[in-house]
């Protein structure tokens, strides 16, 4: 609860900003295309596509008004019926359409954590926001693997220091989590603990083992394995550097000395300060 709560204030510090249009990118993936949706918002959020031959699946729809109009607009062009919305761990612009949410995960967001979080961003964000969901959440057990749009989608826990939504091994090609992996420094939102990174070590191995090509999140976008296999050495070494440094200060200090140049490397003091408070 501690660290759901300081991931929620932090989460509401960021500044308010114009929102920027997105842009897309598609990846043919042969049995299936994965359309990406970067949506340049305050949040960094993505949203993803999953075209089969006769339909669609939507995952994480656009949180901002203009980000939803946007995304609703190019899933028109496709041309197909939208056979299923997943809801994961990020409630978007669904509008009034149904969707499903891993077990759990419908209560969890009304309650005091992630809706405090909503409650948040609707003070930060005010009109830029879309309208809260309308339509009907469903559950589907973890271990779940139904197919939509002739795609197959496992539902596995995710990281265990995370919200409780689900890592969704698609078409066994590709691997979604919370937060897509990348060759910069990890954000402190994600990464807020100790244990969390043993947490993220492990879940990243087990998406290494799916035998996914492509690895997706919905804060970043798209990657490739040698991106997963950075960040499992990288949060590696920020353990053995966590452990040899007693003090927050020191600890960036490492940081930056291990990884020179490295994206990032600003957020690395409220790095520090998360994993030393």
């Amino acid at each position: 609860m501690k660290k759901a709560l300081f991931i929620l204030f932090n989460l509401l510090t960021v500044t308010v900003m114009a929102q920027v249009k997105g842009r897309f990118e598609v990846h043919d993936l042969g049995s299936f295309k994965l359309h990406v949706y970067y949506t340049n918002d305050a949040l960094g959020d993505a949203s993803y596509i999953i075209e089969g031959k006769e339909a669609l699946v939507t995952m994480e729809q656009p949180l901002f008004k203009d980000n939803v109009a946007e995304f609703d607009s190019y899933l028109a062009t496709l041309n197909k019926p939208v056979e299923q919305r997943i809801t994961d761990y990020h409630v978007g612009g669904t509008g009034h359409h149904d969707v499903v949410m891993v077990e759990g995960m419908p209560e969890f967001t009304k309650g005091e954590i992630y809706g405090g979080m909503m409650q948040g961003f609707a003070q930060a964000f005010g009109d830029a926001l879309t309208e809260m969901p309308t339509g009907k959440a469903s559950e589907i057990a973890f271990g779940a693997t139904p197919v939509w749009a002739g795609v197959s989608f496992e539902f596995r826990h995710g990281a265990s220091s995370d919200f409780p939504g689900a890592s969704i091994l698609i078409g066994g090609k590709v691997y979604y989590t919370h937060w897509t992996p990348a060759k910069a420094h990890v954000s402190h939102l994600q990464v807020s603990s100790p244990a969390a990174i043993d947490a993220e070590i492990a879940e990243a191995k087990n998406s290494l083992a799916s035998g996914a090509d492509w690895f997706i999140g919905g804060h970043g976008g798209a990657a490739c394995r040698d991106a997963v296999e950075f960040k499992i050495a990288y949060l590696q070494q920020m353990k053995e550097l966590l452990h040899a440094n007693a003090t927050a200060q020191s600890f960036v200090e490492a940081m930056k000395k291990a990884y020179p140049g490295l994206p990032g490397e600003a957020g690395l003091t409220d790095l520090g300060n998360a994993l030393y408070r």
